[in-house]
């Protein structure tokens, strides 16, 4: 909502011959977010950090469905109260990998959105300073309808974060 206000006023201001000399910028967030060398950076550092809790998570899937093979291939030929307890072992194994595999996504993605905090401060500060050092009167993100080419400083922004 915030967003087509402010597009509405831009483009309000930008149609009155008053404002003739108006400069409008718009930056795709979406774009810098994918192309900068923070965010490549980030996610190395985030897939290092989890890549030991990853690994063993993978292990303990591969066991598992070992596991659940070798019991399919047994379990004819075994007694039956064999049989109950090795499905609820299987069972509750099943369990534990699920709970670990859930909670290695939630510590991620918490990890994830504290690098991207940091990452959009960045952002902010490169795009106050491109608009001031180019002398942009209002500079918009994305939801905007249409931005023209000619009004995008998405790459400005990408080459003050320092994508080459």
């Amino acid at each position: 909502m915030k967003y087509k206000f402010l597009a509405f006023v831009a483009l309000f201001l930008a149609s009155l011959n008053v404002y003739a000399d108006l400069k409008v910028g718009f930056v795709q967030v979406d774009k810098i977010l994918q192309e900068a060398p923070q965010t490549i950076e980030s996610n190395k550092k985030l897939e290092k950090e989890f890549s030991s809790r990853t690994d063993k998570l993978k292990a303990d899937v591969k066991s598992l469905k070992e596991r659940e093979s070798s019991f399919s291939k047994d379990a004819l030929t075994m007694k039956e109260s064999e049989r109950d307890s090795k499905e609820k072992s299987l069972s509750q194994l099943r369990v534990d990998v699920q709970r670990k595999e859930r909670e290695l996504r939630e510590d991620i993605n918490i990890r994830r959105n504290e690098e991207l905090g940091g990452l959009q401060e960045q952002i902010n500060k490169a795009v106050t300073s491109v608009a001031k050092a180019e002398g942009f009167d209002l500079v918009l993100y994305n939801g905007v309808a249409y931005a023209s080419e000619k009004i995008d400083i998405t790459d400005k922004i990408l080459k003050s974060l320092g994508k080459k």
